[in-house]
């Protein structure tokens, strides 16, 4: 029974994909204010990806769901045609996809259960999953946002 539940876990983890931890610190507004300002940590899901959704609480607030997103451009590459080599006989045929490197913009934008809105642009290098940007809310603060 415990075997079957820790694989039912891990399958579901593997489903989501890996998340990620983006700090939200108040630059601006009520919470900057406050000694020390406090640190709101978001959880992004699918953090491999080009998208996913992004969990958090705003300090003595609410619960807050919502999504990220990041342009990341990829260029697709088509091979056909006869390679007479002695090596390799014969011919090919493919496509391969991979990420131009840069950096990409990306998006965030959740919604709170008491109706605050939070939404936000950062930038972030290809092929990794760091960047940094900024954000705000719809109660006057606004956010250095690193992850």
């Amino acid at each position: 029974m415990h075997r079957s539940l820790a694989l039912l876990s891990l399958v579901l983890l593997t489903a989501c994909g890996a998340s990620k931890e983006m700090q939200l610190y108040p630059t601006a507004g009520p919470l900057f204010a406050e000694l020390p300002p406090p640190v709101i940590r978001a959880t992004a899901t699918n953090s491999n990806d080009n998208s996913g959704e992004l969990r958090f609480r705003i300090p003595k607030g609410p619960r807050c769901t919502g999504t990220w997103t990041t342009v990341a451009p990829t260029v697709v590459t088509r091979e056909r045609g006869i390679n007479l080599s002695i090596r390799d006989l014969g011919g090919r045929l493919g496509r391969d996809r991979e990420t131009v490197a840069g950096v990409n913009s990306g998006e965030l934008y959740a919604v709170c259960k008491d109706g605050t809105i939070v939404q936000g642009t950062f930038v972030m290098g290809s092929g990794t999953t760091s960047g940094t940007g900024t954000a705000t809310d719809t109660l006057g603060n606004s956010y250095k946002v690193l992850f």
